[in-house]
């Protein structure tokens, strides 16, 4: 059982739920309620480094509540949170951004009227150096660091596989899954350790989600990043994770590899139900 007193492990120290490397991020006793409404309750799980991981369970699991405590657009109600053996548990969701997590949302939230490329240019800003007085009076140092800012973005746009001939083109006029393939983009931007998918392969189809898959292991094995997903096409999850963690009414129900969840009674109950007289 774990202690409820105790802080966040250092980050060499190795997964107790089955992982065999240092923990990239420690979350311990992690709980989050809306007045009466507990959404996350005592959760606590790690991430090694390096690896890829996905958090599953039914609809209103407390999932994504999860991801936004992660991120710090959620405070959480108790427990501590400790990411390179740094506690972020208080800091701003900018702050944590700039040590190194990125995350994309369930729902695509790009500027729809910025361009790809300018949607990807601002995932750069907390990485440039410009003041506001150098932005506003741009000396050469300023408009050499946006050169570079934009051809850094335009690369990164190549590499998740966007076509070229849409780079300038607005994000509303964009495709389901162009948009998508932005949002990483952006979230790529600023060079993350840690990426945070939240249901990257909702809208679409089992060729595109199977580039995907593959793509999430490219950048693993490319860039090093450590990648934690929100998952519901069990396909993607059994094809891509080397860890599954199961969240059911907002508590950590199963944790282990594909195989060992897949059979797990209590997640077996609580995607299909428990069977009458059983």
């Amino acid at each position: 059982m774990t202690d409820a007193t105790a802080g966040p492990r250092p980050a060499g120290d190795v997964d107790p739920a089955g992982g065999d490397g240092e923990l990239i991020l420690d979350a311990r006793d992690v709980t989050k309620a809306f007045g009466g409404l507990v959404a996350v309750n005592d959760v606590s799980f790690g991430i090694p480094r390096g690896g890829i991981v996905s958090i599953i369970g039914p609809n209103g699991a407390g999932k994504t509540t999860f991801f936004n405590i992660l991120t710090g657009l959620y405070r959480p109600t108790m427990g501590r949170i400790a990411f390179q053996g740094k506690d972020i548990t208080e800091k701003r969701p900018d702050v944590i951004m700039s040590l190194g997590i990125a995350r994309t949302f369930q729902n695509i939230r790009l500027f729809s009227t910025m361009s790809a490329l300018e949607n990807v240019m601002v995932g750069e800003h907390s990485r440039m150096r410009a003041s506001i007085f150098g932005a506003i009076l741009r000396p050469p140092r300023v408009r050499r660091e946006e050169q570079a800012v934009r051809e850094k973005a335009a690369q990164t746009l190549d590499y998740v596989g966007l076509r070229e001939a849409v780079f300038d083109e607005l994000a509303i006029n964009l495709s389901y899954g162009d948009q998508r393939r932005v949002e990483i983009a952006r979230a790529l931007a600023s060079d993350p350790k840690l990426l945070l998918l939240d249901e990257p392969t909702a809208g679409m189809n089992p060729q595109e989600s199977g580039r995907l898959v593959d793509f999430m292991r490219q950048l693993r094995d490319d860039r090093g990043i450590t990648i934690l997903l929100i998952e519901h096409d069990m396909q993607v999850v059994m094809g891509v994770s080397e860890r599954v963690t199961v969240f059911d009414y907002g508590e950590k129900i199963a944790e282990g590899r594909p195989d060992q969840v897949a059979r797990d009674k209590r997640v077996v109950e609580a995607y299909l139900g428990t069977q009458s007289g059983s």
